[in-house]
């Protein structure tokens, strides 16, 4: 299908809020899913597409923390390879779900996540005080399976879960806690795009305006997010998602 311009360029413009959000939280796809069906893209298609651009963005925040000196351990490799397991389940589920169902589960799940966020408090840990061996790691492998299986059925709302459990089972810092994310992230989401291109049709155009702006809000937001937080956004997020997930309801 094609859209008119501006509809790129407002998916450009939300890349960039939600690219930024994603990073030093979570559930920017909240804010893309709904606009994306609210211009014509049906929901398998619009969750589709959205893996393009959270791959690339996800590409680009992984670097951004690199180049900041924080890379990538042996623990994110674990965790990244129960989450791929699980992001095959979730993406097949995804396909398979009826689309009506689909599009009311993506507004339960906004609604879920933002109590869950308003209820969660970061911890902020010294780096020595990281939990990363013994039972704490096999915890968070099997943790990090289930939250695959989200992640490749919706993506939306992912972050959140994965700072959720990397400060609650390993004691990470927020920083580390964050390049994680990003890493996991580029991990299953390959898989999951894979699966969903070979199965349903991906606007791929939508998809790469939507990454473009993804890439520049992730590259903005993990270079600031390494010395800074913001407690602002967070509730302003929160209170967007709860006006997107009603309308999404009963649109």
């Amino acid at each position: 299908m094609s859209l008119p311009v501006i509809d790129y360029f407002l998916l450009f413009g939300v890349g960039i809020v939600a690219g930024f959000i994603n990073v030093i939280a979570g559930g920017g796809s909240f804010f893309v899913l709904p606009l994306m069906m609210f211009i014509g893209i049906p929901p398998a298609v619009a969750n589709a597409t959205n893996r393009v651009a959270v791959l690339l963005q996800s590409i680009s925040g992984v670097a951004g923390f690199k180049s900041k000196g924080v890379n990538i351990s042996r623990f994110s490799i674990y965790l990244s390879i129960s989450a791929l397991i699980g992001a095959v389940i979730g993406t097949q589920l995804a396909i398979e779900i009826d689309q009506n169902l689909f599009k009311k589960s993506i507004s339960v799940f906004m609604l879920i996540l933002v109590f869950f966020t308003v209820l969660f408090t970061k911890h902020h840990y010294k780096p020595e005080e990281a939990l990363l061996k013994g039972k704490n790691l096999i915890f968070s492998i099997i943790i990090f399976f289930f939250i695959g299986i989200y992640g490749g059925y919706i993506q939306a709302g992912v972050g959140f879960l994965i700072m959720a459990a990397l400060t609650g089972i390993n004691k990470l810092d927020l920083v580390r806690t964050n390049s994680i994310k990003m890493f996991v992230n580029v991990v299953y989401t390959a898989i999951a795009l894979i699966i969903f291109a070979y199965q349903i049709k991906i606007e791929w155009t939508a998809g790469l305006w939507l990454a473009a702006g993804n890439m520049l809000g992730a590259w903005i937001s993990s270079r600031w997010s390494v010395n800074t937080e913001s407690k602002t956004l967070k509730y302003v997020t929160l209170g967007v998602f709860v006006i997107l997930a009603v309308a999404l309801w009963f649109y």
